[in-house]
């Protein structure tokens, strides 16, 4: 439970909501928000949003792979979302002769759709609220494990009431720090199609010099489809599947939009904390953000060197090196941000007016919850440190392969001959799974850089790294060396040295081996919870609780919204400027154009190179229908919509509910915004839809696409 806690995106106190503040439940836009969204211009009944009954605009938007958004856009299943978040297939898909993600790809028919090995889509059913049914089974004298018990016990239940026999997922979830509980039932389709993606020098144009900045010029979409069965039920992959026909799709809009129109975006927003103290806000600042931008750093180099020298090696590390790059970017804004908001100050202002309050004789039971947390933070603070560093180390596949393969190699060992044969074909599959797109001579060097790192700069490391380290860190070379020897010695080297072990397996030679020894010694250090630490932890969990339940009984009046946590929410605001900015060449600084996108190219950068039809597009002013009415191309779009990672993909709509743009990144002005939201900086980085629909006709020639739209024009 620490791990999880450390790695949650911190956040300040909540604060009176501003009117474009909130990620909203569906369910309680009327009650809540529908007033207010109607004065900034909503034209949609709440019964048109969300609807159990009726076709809404809900059942047009989709989880998409369970880390973004992405929305149905036609009535033939025709899925649209944002290339990096279709980048990891997309790369899977291609190879050194056919590389799409370079390249791009267009399917010119529905045979031509290329099907990933896993990709699904998650569909919205129905959400309702459980809190008292749940909340019945616990009580004050319970242990935070007793109760996390009873809870499971009663969600469990409530899972198979609502599943339907397994016709649905259903997920019962925690909000307000387990004050009050939700069900969400959803429909999952797992046979999705690549249908097209523009290259790479569009989709992921300015790179990481660009990423969270503005003006931005990013083509940033990527297409796909869902397949079901002749009846429209969820099937997997088979020749015989046709495209979904959904309950709704959503109408591409044309039209343009100007400054200050009703905005808003329906999506899956991944974590947020808004309530978190200042001692979280500056364990993160000072110990944990720290380690993992500098590991991530440290990764990055190291991949970076070997992608430059092969094509191959480059597209199958392509999607692991873009998280790394885009977490390494996003939590050094983090920390400049928040040291600049002064956000802990301003929380710990806000913490002694609680403490006030909870000093009252009617509030004792509130009067411990500040102290106990406060202290948690300081016993954990190196602690944090420690498991980012080590967190970040243990993405390196080689690290956990022989720990995976271990496990599973050794329960095969202990079985009889009969059950031996059973398991073989799945473990023969885990193997080649495992190694897939694995270079031996990467993973070997930033495992050497990330053992370094580690070793140097981690308080109570793993035993065994600790001591092979007092050896190692006498050179500049020493973990290479080390993990030379430790490989070459190794039956997790390779997939052909471990499928000859295989052959003639021995769990003497299992149990020595060197790599196996040292992957279970970091994933046991990582595991490591002391007697100690659970105590601290019980009692934090419980102080934290409490202090969101009396931080809203302080401030009743207020409108609450809970904290993203990958269940659909509804932001609200509208389309809005920074301050002026010279770097922009448009009007005014909420757009920018195609125009700003040539004058950015490089030809042969890696980050600012583009298709030259591009440029002879621009050169020639042949943006057909996708003009705006002044004459310009739009690329990109500002809204001061409230959202954060698990959104990108997310259909930004006008006040009728027409798609206007894709939403994919935020500014780094406002990099705090999962922490405290700004109403002057916080900004929703967007693709124009028009942007989207120019790129697929006229640079793309895939007309076939843009025919299947429904267009308001």
């Amino acid at each position: 439970m620490r791990k999880l806690i450390l790695s949650l995106i911190i956040a300040a106190f909540v604060l009176p909501v501003q009117a474009n503040e909130g990620m909203w439940f569906l369910m309680h836009i009327e009650r809540l928000n529908y007033r207010d969204m109607q004065k900034m211009g909503l034209q949609l009944t709440p019964e048109e949003i969300y609807s159990v009954n009726h076709s809404s605009l809900k059942d047009a938007i989709v989880q998409f792979d369970r880390g973004c958004t992405a929305e149905i856009i036609s009535d033939s299943g025709l899925v649209l979302t944002n290339h990096h978040c279709g980048y990891s297939k997309i790369a899977e898909l291609s190879t050194a002769e056919n590389d799409y993600l370079t390249n791009g790809y267009w399917a010119a028919n529905h045979a031509e759709e290329l099907k990933p090995k896993s990709l699904s889509v998650r569909f919205f059913v129905r959400m309702d609220d459980v809190s008292k049914r749940i909340l019945g089974q616990v009580n004050d004298k319970m242990s935070e494990l007793d109760r996390e018990a009873a809870i499971n016990r009663e969600i469990a239940k409530i899972q198979e009431e609502n599943s339907e026999d397994g016709k649905y997922t259903v997920s019962v979830k925690s909000f307000y720090e387990g004050n009050e509980f939700y069900y969400f039932v959803y429909q999952d389709y797992n046979d999705v199609r690549l249908v097209g993606t523009p290259p790479a020098s569009i989709g992921k144009f300015g790179g990481d010099t660009d990423n969270w900045e503005w003006p931005r010029h990013t083509g940033d979409f990527s297409l796909f489809r869902v397949y079901a069965d002749k009846d429209g039920n969820p099937a997997e992959y088979s020749e015989d599947n046709v495209p979904l026909n959904p309950k709704h799709h959503l109408t591409t809009s044309l039209k343009g939009f100007e400054e200050d129109d009703f905005a808003m975006i329906l999506g899956y927003p991944g974590r947020t904390n808004r309530w978190m103290p200042a001692g979280g806000i500056e364990q993160n600042v000072e110990y944990a953000y720290p380690a993992w931008v500098e590991a991530s750093k440290t990764s990055m180099d190291v991949m970076k060197g070997y992608m430059d020298k092969d094509q191959s090696v480059k597209l199958d590390y392509a999607s692991s090196y873009a998280g790394i790059a885009n977490y390494w970017k996003n939590r050094q804004g983090m920390i400049d941000a928040l040291k600049q908001h002064e956000t802990a100050d301003t929380k710990r202002k806000a913490e002694k007016k609680f403490q006030k309050w909870a000093s009252k004789k009617s509030n004792k039971k509130y009067a411990d919850v500040m102290p106990v947390i406060n202290d948690y933070y300081s016993k954990t603070n190196e602690a944090s440190q420690h498991d980012n560093y080590l967190g970040l180390l243990l993405r390196t596949r080689m690290a956990t392969i022989p720990y995976r393969l271990g496990k599973s190699i050794g329960y095969y060992l202990e079985q009889n001959d009969a059950k031996k044969e059973e398991l073989k074909p799945k473990l023969d599959a885990e193997i080649e799974n495992l190694y897939e797109g694995l270079y031996v001579p990467l993973e070997r060097d930033v495992l050497a850089a990330q053992f370094k790192l580690y070793s140097t700069k981690a308080k109570n490391i793993a035993p065994m790294v600790a001591e092979i380290a007092d050896e190692a860190n006498k050179t500049e070379d020493g973990w290479k060396e080390y993990l030379n020897d430790a490989l070459q010695n190794s039956i997790f080297e390779s997939k052909e040295k471990l499928q000859g072990f295989m052959a003639n397996p021995d769990a003497e030679v299992l149990q020595k081996d060197p790599l196996l020894l040292l992957s279970n010694d970091l994933l046991t250090r990582y595991r490591y919870n002391s007697e100690e630490q659970k105590q601290w932890d019980n009692d934090f969990e419980r102080a934290y609780r409490l202090m969101v339940q009396g931080m809203r009984l302080q401030n009743p009046d207020e409108k609450y919204y809970p904290d993203a946590n990958s269940t659909l929410r509804l932001t609200y605001g509208k389309v809005i400027s920074l301050p002026e900015d010279t770097r922009n060449d448009a009007n005014k600084n909420y757009y920018t154009t195609l125009k700003g996108t040539v004058a950015k190219y490089q030809p042969g950068d890696a980050e600012f190179d583009m298709p030259k039809e591009l440029i002879e597009l621009y050169e020639k002013k042949d943006f057909g229908q996708y003009a705006d009415k002044d004459g310009y191309l739009p690329v990109n779009f500002l809204t001061d919509n409230d959202i954060t990672g698990g959104n990108s993909g997310s259909p930004v709509l006008n006040g009728k509910g027409e798609l206007i743009g894709i939403a994919f990144d935020g500014n780094i002005e406002a990099m705090a915004g999962d922490v405290i939201f700004d109403d002057q900086l916080q900004r929703t980085i967007s693709v124009d839809i028009r942007y989207v629909l120019f790129l697929i006709d006229k640079l793309a020639g895939a007309s076939h696409i843009i025919d299947e739209l429904t267009l308001a024009k």
